[in-house]
């Protein structure tokens, strides 16, 4: 059972970073804030403005998956920000490849995957 709990507990935090992500750009796509998903993007203030906001869920992500694991919840932000880590890089090579945006982008939210996570499981354990 105790499994099932800490399956429970990373894919809530996935699916809370997963959802929160898209909304936020279909949100600022859709009032013409940023650019729609068929142009280029490439303007400085909206990539990190979408840093900022991508950072600050992935922490609360990687908090809530800290708070409802059933034991040891940095482990547990930490192995979200490995899956985050991975599906990271698997974005990062189609938007290398297909022109999407500057190459440090997508790099920069890899490199942001763990210590987001970790931020998230240090609040969750320091409650």
């Amino acid at each position: 059972m105790t499994i099932l709990r800490s399956i429970f507990a990373v894919l809530a935090g996935l699916v809370f970073i997963f959802i929160t992500h898209s909304a936020t750009d279909f949100i600022l796509e859709s009032l013409g804030i940023f650019t729609p998903p068929t142009v280029r993007f490439d303007t400085p203030w909206m990539l990190v403005t979408a840093i900022a906001y991508r950072a600050i869920f992935s922490v609360i992500g990687c908090y809530i998956t800290a708070r409802i694991a059933p034991s040891r919840p940095m482990l547990h932000a930490m192995i979200l920000g490995i899956i985050g880590v991975v599906l990271s890089i698997l974005g990062t090579i189609v938007a290398i490849k297909m022109d999407l945006s500057p190459s440090w982008y997508p790099i920069a939210l890899v490199v942001m995957s763990i210590p987001c996570a970790w931020l998230g499981g240090k609040l969750a354990s320091g409650r």
